[in-house]
């Protein structure tokens, strides 16, 4: 069962913007190791985010963004957002270098 619908990049005012579209099962699944599956489904469908930057804001939605917005239509990951590690992406609630616009 797929965990990533789609992804589309779309441009914005700060620049290009990954929008990544969970399924159902995806947002409501919580067996271990379904963040790097996902993440994989991701990268099959567009190789280019594959940038730890970019992956970092991916596991923080993934674990974060499901709890605080379940909801949420997309998880928008931009490659020019600064790489920072993990926990201070985390500590930006997934959107190091500023909030989303």
């Amino acid at each position: 069962m797929p965990l990533i619908d789609h992804v589309e990049w779309t441009d914005t005012v700060d620049g290009s913007r990954l929008r990544v579209y969970p399924t159902n099962a995806g947002r409501q699944t919580t067996f271990p190791g379904t963040d790097e599956r996902a993440w994989q489904e991701v990268l099959t469908e567009s190789p280019d985010a594959d940038t730890p930057g970019m992956r970092d804001q991916f596991i923080c939605h993934w674990i974060w963004a499901r709890l605080v917005e379940p909801n949420k239509t997309s998880w928008n990951l931009e490659p020019w957002r600064p790489a920072v590690g993990y926990q201070a992406t985390v500590d930006a609630r997934c959107n190091p270098g500023g909030p989303e616009r």
